[in-house]
């Protein structure tokens, strides 16, 4: 076989292909074999028909036809494995010459990773957020703990901010109550915002047994989006009552025998989210700033089709699990269409740079993800994914997934690696030391990808053709 490479551009090749007849022989000898079980010739016992005969009766283009297509994909893989390439999805096929006896030649065009020149990363610059925990901090994160240990005490008085009130209610939309427009014990905070726009002003100064009706749009149910006119009757009001801020409050919500104890363990619970948050932002913005240093073109089909993924993941699963379409998406976002579709846009072309340079980083460096770190990652996805570990394992093996996750795993380490030899420094000047957490760095190419771009599910068509 014989083989030849174009390249039409930086992203897309065109391989030229000749085969001598005789390596089509054994495609042959399985398309006859085929053709045997298929057909039915009087005088012959099924499967025992000559070549000869099926030539006569059925063409032996018919035959050629069907070795062709039986043969091409290994020829195809043989090609791009002789010219080290690494095809992005299915090839366009075009057989150019086909000699029964002589010869077959075809050609195949297809994308390809583009290569990719790694910058020097080593001059990068990044300013994150300072850690600072402020008493205020601290304060609001203690009442926050009061406020779930708050009770509910009835009152004989009007109701009023803050208070629990039971209420039922009634909505009628053209004057007619709806089917799914009474719920009677419902338990709402006042100033909560939980309900309906509106119930706010109509509860506060309302007593038990007091009644009031407002217009309000509706969010959901048959009649979501149209007006109607509710009414709300108070049937209880009860105040809530929030505990002392005293060492009993402390042993009673923690661990620990004082307040001062609760509040220093509040402090270091807040430091340490700030400083993970402040090295998320660190990994993201030398991120970016890699992605600026580096020339990374895209192919133009891999490009739609990751945008066609993320806009059909988003309307079909993100939107339907809320009851959401993209019309009413938009509109509470404030976006335009064409906004969305830039924004969808911008965001595909960096989730696949993103992977493009950092897979060449993974080679360059020659980083392996081991049996612990992926067992790791696999664990952290599946308490993400709201399934246990067992389950997480079984689906991602049943569907073929481990490759991808070995990949966000070896990408997060490459990031950590730039990560590693960037400056980063605080809003104060100071010099940001960040811990090599390459599992942290893979949320952040996850974040990047957004479960990866359609050049992982493209490149495991690489065979097929």
């Amino acid at each position: 076989m014989k083989s030849a490479v174009e390249t039409l551009n930086p992203t897309r090749v065109r391989l030229t292909v000749e085969v001598p007849f005789e390596e089509l022989k054994d495609s042959l000898d399985a398309a006859y074999k085929k053709i045997n079980q298929q057909v039915t010739v009087k005088g012959f016992r099924k499967g025992k028909i000559p070549a000869r005969v099926i030539d006569q009766r059925f063409g032996r283009g018919a035959v050629l036809e069907e070795a062709v297509n039986d043969a091409l994909p290994k020829f195809y893989t043989e090609a791009v494995n002789e010219a080290e390439l690494n095809p992005l999805g299915q090839p366009e096929v075009d057989i150019t010459e086909l000699k029964d006896g002589e010869t077959l030649a075809f050609t195949a065009e297809v994308d390809i990773r583009p290569a990719i020149e790694i910058p020097d990363y080593s001059g990068i610059e990044v300013t994150v957020d300072a850690v600072e925990v402020t008493d205020e901090d601290v304060e609001k994160s203690v009442e926050q703990l009061r406020e779930r240990f708050a009770s509910t005490n009835p009152v004989e008085r009007p109701a009023a901010e803050g208070d629990v009130v039971t209420i039922d209610l009634q909505a009628k939309v053209d004057g007619e109550v709806l089917p799914d427009g009474v719920a009677d014990g419902v338990s709402y905070t006042i100033g909560s915002g939980e309900l309906l726009e509106g119930i706010d002003e109509a509860v506060t100064g309302l007593e038990a047994g007091g009644e009031a009706t407002f217009t309000s749009q509706l969010k959901g149910g048959s009649a979501e989006g149209k007006d109607a006119e509710v009414t709300v009757k108070v049937t209880a009001v009860a105040a809530r009552e929030l505990p002392e801020l005293d060492d009993d409050f402390a042993q009673m919500a923690s661990e620990f025998d004082t307040l001062d104890e609760l509040k220093a363990d509040s402090r270091k619970r807040l430091e340490n989210m700030k400083q993970y948050d402040q090295a998320t932002q660190a990994q993201e913005r030398v991120l970016d700033e890699l992605l600026k240093l580096a020339e990374v073109p895209i192919p133009e089909k891999l490009l739609a089709d990751e945008i066609n993924t993320r806009k059909h993941n988003l309307e079909h699963h993100q939107l339907g699990q809320m009851g959401l379409d993209l019309a009413k998406y938009l509109e509470i976002q404030g976006k335009t269409e064409e906004e969305f579709d830039a924004e969808t846009k911008e965001q595909a072309e960096k989730g696949i740079k993103t992977q493009f340079i950092l897979d060449e980083l993974v080679n360059k460096e020659k980083l392996n993800v081991n049996q612990e770190e992926l067992t790791e990652h696999l664990m952290r996805r599946a308490a993400s994914s709201g399934m246990s570990p067992d389950q997480f394992a079984q689906a991602v093996v049943e569907g073929g997934q481990v490759p991808m996750l070995v990949g966000e795993v070896a990408r997060g380490k490459a990031l950590a690696v730039v990560v590693e030899a960037a400056k980063v420094v605080d809003t104060n000047g100071e010099p940001v030391e960040l811990d090599d957490e390459s599992d942290e760095t893979a949320e952040t190419v996850e974040a990047a990808s957004e479960d990866a771009p359609a050049a992982d599910e493209q490149a495991e068509g690489k065979s097929e053709a």
